[in-house]
């Protein structure tokens, strides 16, 4: 007997939630689940994995903000479906899917909150406040995230911190080709005998990409031999190129918008750089603490979940751009301790982050051992 289970989830973006969801659904064992994924918004590229995996997706198609079709359209699905278990994922599909699960007489209700999301108003949090009340469990990655949202009145006692899960990469297998310094040089457009500097993620105001860029600068007045090259895209883009223009130059800062060879490239940089104002549990921090990458980053819950100071990497004052560029040219000047700290990041995700371990604390959650 498999408990259903149906997961909603606003969009299949490449964003590390629908990532994680993706990473529990195709894993969660079939003899004792039977897994569905409901698309509040609309589709995205990361569900062609789900669908390849087996698991059926439903797009319900919510087309504007406050769309009560999209409410009866979803309570109408969940009633088809008979889920034992809805768990929804981020505000907009934590609303609509905790309320059409509640119409739909679900059993059991979990959601997920992702993120320390400063951008909520009052408004925002009276729902997930009263939505808490017939809501099992909220998962979450950090305890940053419960500690915020505890502070805004959610009882702290619903949350269950799970941490993300990575998958293994083994850039030797043939899946993944391995490529030299050379070629990861060639393809980001970095100039022979400079430093390479990396920093993944979408381009918006969360990141501070302005901060890096800043920094980035300050370490290229004293060497010119140091190139932050930033992968991803988003809404600030243009911004971001106008701003660099303004206070560097391209061969200082790159953007090469998104890229599916991130794998790579990494164990190639030499150091890994996030500057977020706020995070939940960064997929691209915990990828490059794989590759053994040294790090520095804004000393911020969700960053402080990952690294140790001074152990795994190097935390830093949110803003402090003269800092960053600090710890960054020192650890530039110490080979060995980028080592040190490289390879005991890679010890910790190895030892604590895995799939494995993340949907074995999920099946037990849902099977309420």
């Amino acid at each position: 007997m498999t408990t259903r289970v149906v997961h909603v989830i606003p969009t299949m973006d490449l964003g590390g939630a629908e990532k994680q969801l993706c990473l529990l659904a195709e894993n969660l064992p079939r003899d004792r689940f039977d897994v569905h994924v409901m698309l509040l918004t609309r589709d995205g590229p990361r569900s062609r994995r789900l669908r390849r995996a087996g698991i059926p997706v439903t797009l319900i198609g919510k087309r504007f903000k406050v769309d009560p079709s999209a409410l009866f359209r979803l309570r109408k699905e969940l009633v088809r479906l008979k889920p034992e278990i809805v768990h929804t994922w981020i505000f907009a599909a934590n609303s609509f899917g905790r309320a059409a699960a509640r119409l739909a007489k679900v059993p059991r209700i979990f959601a997920s909150e992702r993120c320390v999301d400063p951008w909520k108003t009052e408004a925002h949090f009276l729902i997930d406040r009263r939505l808490a009340r017939f809501t099992e469990a909220i998962t979450t990655n950090s305890t940053g995230v419960r500690d915020f949202y505890a502070a805004h009145g959610i009882d702290p006692n619903l949350f269950r911190i799970i941490p993300n899960g990575i998958e293994s990469q083994d850039v030797s297998s043939s899946a993944v080709p391995v490529i030299d310094r050379e070629e990861a040089r060639r393809r980001l457009e970095v100039p022979d005998g400079h430093k390479l500097i990396l920093a993944v993620g979408r381009l918006w105001p969360q990141k501070r990409y302005r901060d890096l860029i800043w920094s980035a600068e300050l370490m290229a007045t004293l060497r010119e031999n140091i190139t932050l090259v930033i992968i991803g895209d988003g809404p600030q883009r243009g911004e971001l190129l106008r701003f660099r223009d303004a206070v560097t130059f391209p061969d200082r800062v790159r953007f090469v918008g998104d890229r599916n060879d991130v794998i790579q490239l990494l164990p190639h940089a030499d150091l890994f750089w996030i500057g977020s104002e706020f995070e939940g549990q960064s997929n691209s921090l915990i990828e490059a603490m794989q590759a053994g990458l040294a790090v520095v980053a804004s000393d911020i819950p969700g960053n402080r979940d990952l690294i140790r100071h001074d152990e795994t990497g190097r935390l830093v004052q949110l803003g402090d751009t003269a800092d960053f560029a600090r710890q960054s040219l020192f650890l530039l000047d110490h080979p060995e301790e980028r080592s040190r700290m490289g390879e005991a990041a890679k010890r910790r995700i190895a030892a604590d982050f895995t799939v494995g371990a993340m949907v074995d604390r999920y099946a037990a959650l849902y099977l309420g051992s």
